[in-house]
């Protein structure tokens, strides 16, 4: 994440002639917003260290006759700022000009239409001719993923799916080619993104401020499924959307909209409406008898490590092949409910799975390459989840739908796979899915529940958080790491202890690709930064506090599910619908 350092040491400067106290350590940039002025950008993220590529956010500065870009100048004591006048606009509209010559007006199909940095300062500066003869490069999409669809002819060479990709997530799939105009950003090497260390977490799509990298989007086949007489749709929801989708509605963030999208759903015409925190409760039951199982019996490697997030799955056995042996073999929890769906629902339903069609919505793009991987992904004798789409696909739908999801009265879910526990719905934030464990844990070692059920070590944006859980005598120590730039700590920490033989740091770590988690996902709404992460995780724990069951073990539909279909955690029914195998994969297919 970056933000900028502050020092502690007030200076004084004017703005527009107005004088201000600022923070010695900060730009141009941030202390016109603390001033309530609006400096327009397009190359800055929050998330992100200034590029200054684009220079559409250049300021005056008294007796300096360069124009300065104020996301990469620092403030400096009496310093004299200008942000807006006329000549200022003339040269951030011929900025907008230029790059818009090198910009397919394409904006009615492109995916990112309304919704589009480009799009909106375009409109904010009043262009409506191409002053510039259009200079476009013949260079094709790459949706060779299935998740995420690279389209350089959009790029605007800001940098920001580089900088993201390199030096955030540190996958390095991602990289600038050729110079001057023959510059594209391309996956290393020139070769598809499909062959390149890509793990399809989507971080680059969150940053892109255009449509040069967006979600493969699938919407048709889930419109096809709901016209089709002959099909049973299902759909669920993740943990992450309910509390992300509201800002497409003009919603604050972290805003709950749980009971409108089960609404919403029957609107649109699906059959069962279940949710994902079903799941995820579920996951905790096998997840963590796995860990006291590994813990008192010493069979399978230590620490145990969560497997639920798919882009982290593929990281590490891309990067991290030799340490596979840690991973989970529990699936995620989106997959275990499509399972149960076309096996444990279709046969309490009566209905035939093979008509069956799973929808996941999702705050993921990786989700969409889990869903087609062949381990184990079609244990129920069918694909498991046939589709998975974005919280931005879904919040298109509605938009295209009619339906005036804010005004729907509440409804609930489909019971039998629809019931959570508050410790399910947290595992959109990071630290959920650690804290919903140790609170199931805790009560299988002590067969007791914890008095405070919130488990602050494991909470919080911090990059890498750890912890001892003592439960009468079993200390179990715990990390939690997110971001996969975050991960490579804790990974190489791990690697130099088994290579040396040392004892391993830690009994269980939870990994999540994204900053912040799921909440910040690749699918989820655009403009992601620091203040929306903590939002968002706030409704999650809201959404926590105020369930009436906070404890995985407690789900009296998870319950019923082991005592008339799956017997018991762990057991070979089981193993063969909720786990998975894992298997190196090479940093670049040939």
């Amino acid at each position: 994440m970056y933000i900028t350092k502050t020092t502690g040491k007030m200076i004084s400067m004017k703005i527009n002639g107005k004088e201000y106290q600022v923070d010695s350590g900060m730009t141009i940039l941030e202390a016109a917003r603390l001033a309530h002025i609006k400096i327009p950008t397009l190359c800055k993220h929050d998330d992100l260290p200034a590029t200054a590529s684009c220079g559409i956010c250049v300021v005056k500065a008294k007796n300096n006759r360069k124009l300065l870009r104020a996301c990469c100048t620092y403030v400096e004591p009496n310093m004299e700022i200008t942000t807006h006048d006329g000549e200022l606009y003339q040269v951030r509209k011929n900025v907008l000009d230029l790059i818009l010559s090198s910009h397919p007006f394409a904006c009615l199909t492109c995916l990112r239409n309304g919704d589009c940095e480009l799009q909106t300062l375009a409109e904010e500066f009043g262009i409506r001719s191409r002053p510039y003869k259009e200079m476009l490069q013949d260079i094709p999409k790459d949706t060779s993923t299935k998740a995420i669809v690279l389209d350089p002819i959009k790029c605007i060479h800001c940098g920001r799916c580089v900088e993201v990709c390199q030096n955030i997530q540190k996958v390095y799939a991602l990289e600038f080619l050729d110079r001057g105009f023959e510059s594209r950003i391309a996956p290393a090497g020139d070769i598809s993104l499909a062959d390149s260390p890509c793990i399809k977490c989507g971080q680059c799509s969150a940053h892109c401020p255009v449509g040069a990298l967006v979600e493969f989007s699938e919407v048709t086949k889930v419109w096809d499924a709901l016209g089709n007489p002959d099909i049973y749709p299902i759909v669920q929801i993740a943990p992450a959307v309910r509390v992300a989708i509201g800002e497409a509605f003009g919603l604050p963030s972290g805003t709950i909209l749980t009971k409108k999208l089960y609404a919403l759903f029957r609107r649109l015409g699906f059959k069962a409406v279940f949710d994902t925190n079903f799941g995820a409760d579920l996951t905790i039951m096998e997840e963590g008898t796995e860990l006291l199982e590994r813990i008192k019996t010493g069979n399978g490697a230590m620490p145990l490590i969560t497997s639920c997030c798919p882009a982290w799955v593929d990281f590490l056995e891309k990067y991290y092949p030799d340490l596979i042996e840690h991973f989970s073999t529990a699936k995620s929890p989106h997959e275990m409910v499509g399972a149960l769906a076309k096996t444990y629902y279709a046969q309490k339903a009566g209905i035939d799975p093979s008509k069956m069609f799973v929808v996941s919505v999702m705050p993921c793009t990786a989700k969409k390459y889990e869903v087609s991987r062949t381990e184990d992904m079609s244990s129920s004798g069918f694909q498991d989840v046939d589709v998975s789409i974005t919280t931005r696909e879904l919040v298109r739908m509605i938009k295209s739908s009619g339906i005036k999801m804010l005004e729907l009265e509440d409804e609930e879910a489909d019971s039998i796979l629809g019931t959570y526990t508050g410790a399910g719905t947290i595992f959109g934030a990071t630290g959920g899915v650690m804290e919903a464990a140790i609170r199931t844990a805790y009560f299988l070692l002590t067969k007791r529940n914890l008095e405070n059920l919130n488990v602050e070590v494991v909470r919080g944006l911090t990059g890498v958080k750890s912890g001892v859980i003592d439960a009468d005598g079993t200390k179990i120590r715990v990390a939690v790491a997110h971001g996969t730039g975050n991960v490579r700590t804790v990974m190489d920490e791990l690697r130099a202890a088994k290579k040396a033989g040392a004892p391993m740091p830690y009994d269980f770590i939870e990994v999540m690709a994204c900053e912040g988690g799921c909440i910040a996902g690749g699918g989820q709404p655009y403009r992601v930064t620091n203040a929306v992460r903590k939002t968002r995780t706030e409704g999650m724990y809201r959404d926590d506090a105020q369930s009436q069951l906070r404890l995985s073990h407690e789900n009296p539909d998870v319950q019923k599910l082991y005592q008339n279909f799956l017997e018991k955690p762990l057991s070979h029914k089981a193993h063969k619908l909720l786990h998975n195998h894992y298997k190196a994969r090479p940093l670049y297919y040939k």
